[in-house]
């Protein structure tokens, strides 16, 4: 498998989904309205974002639009999937690119927003499926468990996916997860030079199974990267995660989990190091609140910390995103949020709003990073799907004050 998917690829897919019988998509609740076993769906969704950022000397404002579309065509257990990605800026008074780049869309008088305007093949993939095993090969997105060590990105715009071959099998009560992967396709899409792929060779394995209400994995993430500017994010991750879900009453529950993993160089790391990762975090539920109270450490050896350069990073330590990569001491997170779903609000259907605050300090070195609140408020239009947030990080001297304000729509076919 060739470590970027050529342009003959992306027509042959696109050949062969328009070649279908047009009666074959026609589809009424999942059911193929003619005697054909071939489906034909359409994938389409688009995303209108605006987003502010104060920083500090540094201010940021883009209005961005998102456009994903394609088609998936199945026959019996196999499918085959293509979809392209397209980010266009209305405003693009922002910093696209965060490092070094000779391009019009790297603006450092501004802060960073990282949604390039961009048009790229997202995900071309063929799987197999049956009710034991599915393996998919091709340019694909991969979301593990909580997305901590790898994910999509799909907060972004523009989203993370994988040059990868991944099978799942299912052996009675235990569960196999393993995946090669030879690129990375980043965020910062087509015109983000070297940045575009990260090449290397990439193993995420796991195993997984349940025992009455708690679930237990053990997984491994081998990140060798290629690129010598690179490097230093090669690393072997080896842990597992406990979590379990327990009733508390008619109508309330409470849900824990715990995480702990050991990374260390890998490849041609130039560095020798090595680090844990602990995670504690637990979800009291009733009469629609969600109360959360958690605390993670991305630890250190003093001069190296643990990195998780393929996560879905947003989701993690903040919506500010001030520690997309870790400080050399590293990092410790305690947080926590409430959240509450409104359902009996007719007008504003799937009305929800949440509440979070985070403590950040080093892992090692007593130095307090400072502290973050984050809201959020989000219901639906019919399919559009409104949402307004809110993070408001204060430094207390490690780097600079930050406010970031996003409103979005997005509609989902």
């Amino acid at each position: 498998m060739a470590n970027h998917l050529p342009t003959a690829a992306a027509a042959a897919a696109a050949f062969a989904l328009a070649s279908f019988p047009t009666s074959a998509a026609a589809e009424t609740n999942g059911k193929v309205s003619d005697a054909s076993t071939i489906q034909l769906k359409p994938i389409l969704d688009a995303r209108l974002r605006y987003e502010t950022v104060d920083q500090g000397s540094l201010e940021a404002d883009a209005i961005t639009l998102r456009v994903r579309a394609g088609a998936e065509a199945k026959l019996d257990k196999f499918a085959l999937l293509a979809e392209g990605e397209g980010t266009v800026a209305g405003l693009s008074d922002y910093n696209a690119f965060p490092f070094p780049l000779a391009d019009e869309q790297r603006r450092p008088e501004f802060a960073v927003i990282a949604d390039p305007q961009n048009v790229e093949l997202n995900r071309l993939q063929l799987q197999y499926k049956s009710h034991e095993v599915t393996a998919t090969v091709g340019r694909q997105r991969i979301n593990l468990d909580d997305q901590r060590w790898v994910g999509s990105v799909g907060w972004r715009q523009n989203e993370q996916t994988f040059d990868a071959v991944r099978g799942e099998a299912k052996l009675g009560p235990v569960a196999i997860d393993l995946t090669y992967a030879l690129s990375q396709r980043t965020i910062f899409g087509t015109d983000a030079g070297p940045r575009t792929s990260l090449d290397g060779h990439f193993i995420f394995a796991g195993v997984s199974s349940k025992l009455g209400p708690v679930q237990g994995k053990l997984f491994s993430y081998l990140l060798h990267y290629d690129k010598a500017f690179f490097l230093a994010n090669s690393s072997q991750t080896y842990g597992g995660i406990l979590s379990g879900t327990f009733p508390l009453g008619p109508r309330a529950k409470l849900s824990l989990r715990g995480s702990y993993a050991r990374q260390s160089d890998y490849g041609n790391n130039p560095f020798d190091y090595a680090a844990d990762y602990w995670s504690l975090e637990g979800t009291g539920a009733m009469a629609g609140f969600n109360l959360t109270a958690g605390w993670e450490m991305l630890g250190s050896d003093d001069e190296h910390a643990l990195q998780t350069p393929m996560a879905t990073l947003h989701k993690f330590n903040g919506w500010a995103d001030l520690f997309l990569t870790t400080p050399p001491a590293g990092l410790k997170d305690a947080y926590v949020s409430i959240g509450k779903s409104f359902t009996g609000v007719k007008l504003l259907p799937g009305l929800n709003a949440n509440l979070a605050f985070h403590q950040f300090d080093s892992a090692v070195g007593d130095v307090e990073y400072g502290t973050e609140w984050d809201a959020s408020a989000g219901f639906k239009l019919g399919k559009i799907g409104l949402l307004l947030k809110y993070a408001d990080y204060d430094s207390k001297g490690f780097g600079a004050d930050t406010r970031k304000l996003w409103f979005q729509a997005e509609w989902v076919f």
